[in-house]
């Protein structure tokens, strides 16, 4: 006597349908309430305080755009704090990049040693900035530390009094940022590079195609994505650059490494301008989309994914 199985209704298979849908929401909700809770309601939030005049201890008072006007056409200060992100931003991106890509490229190899040398590399990135800057601060200081010490050693009589002066004090934080970020974005390009197929290189060298020409017309294409993705990361982040300034120069001297973010931190949490705060704050994050807008926009003409 032979059993025969049912199959399921067009009803039921709706119904089960249904409930993994169900399912897979559910077990997204932790999730998203985390984001409704803790972004969502807090950008809400963070738009409604920068139209309003509050210091935290008295009641807000509703002002409409004057923060804004105020800092776009009555505070110097604010275009400085521009200035500095600026600098900061197209000294420190293409300096990470290209240095994380030369390192890629050596430590693209076989060698037993190379994994240790990529996770000496990478420590930075997973140690706190608070930890690398005040270590970075020893190596800064103009009396015994390491970096002046070895000028001393190579003839330099008077080294640069690093943290102290105007000239200097933003390039050592443009310093310490590299080598802290470097390693991530070294990581990140040997993932682009070790996704490249060798037959590749392979057929160039029997074409007769030099070392330059194969890094020229394989590496560098095929890297684009790749590039892309580091470029977006690096130009946020520089954007939002804080902990180091803290740690480092506390803003100074006289403003010279004072960025957005911790004009912001200032505003804030030391002078309770919690409205003309908010209002920079939303500045930096239409800034940050812009140039997030111009890449995407940009991307068709330089980057070549593979088909």
């Amino acid at each position: 006597m032979s059993e025969t199985t049912s199959k399921p209704t067009a009803p039921q298979r709706m119904s089960l349908g249904r409930r993994e849908t169900i399912a897979g929401y559910l077990f997204l909700l932790p999730n998203l309430l985390g984001f409704v809770i803790f972004t969502a309601l807090a950008v809400v939030a963070s738009a409604a305080i920068s139209l309003t005049s509050w210091d935290l201890l008295s009641d807000p008072e509703f002002i409409g755009l004057q923060n804004y006007i105020d800092l776009l056409t009555h505070d110097p200060l604010f275009r400085t704090v521009l200035w500095n992100t600026f600098y900061f931003t197209v000294v420190s991106v293409p300096a990470s990049t290209v240095i994380a890509l030369g390192l890629a490229l050596m430590f693209n190899t076989g060698l037993r040693a190379i994994p240790l040398f990529r996770t000496m590399y990478f420590l930075p990135v997973i140690t706190a900035t608070v930890v690398v800057a005040l270590v970075w601060r020893w190596f800064f200081n103009p009396d015994f530390g390491i970096l002046n010490y070895a000028l001393f050693r190579l003839g330099i009589d008077s080294p640069p009094n690093w943290l102290s002066t105007r000239t200097w004090a933003m390039p050592s934080v443009i310093i310490l940022s590299v080598w802290k970020q470097v390693g991530y974005n070294m990581v990140i390009f040997l993932a682009g590079l070790q996704a490249i197929p060798t037959t590749l290189y392979e057929a160039a060298s029997i074409d007769g195609a030099g070392r330059w020409q194969r890094f020229r017309n394989i590496t560098l294409p095929l890297l684009t994505p790749t590039t892309f993705f580091v470029l977006i990361i690096s130009i946020i982040g520089s954007l939002q650059v804080f902990d180091a300034v803290l740690v480092l120069t506390g803003g100074g001297p006289a403003n010279a490494t004072r960025t957005i973010v911790f004009h912001i931190w200032e505003e804030a949490f030391v002078f309770l301008e919690m409205g003309y705060a908010a209002a920079v704050a939303w500045m930096l994050f239409i800034m940050v989309f812009l140039v997030t807008a111009l890449q995407w926009k940009l991307q068709k003409r330089w980057v070549h994914y593979e088909a």
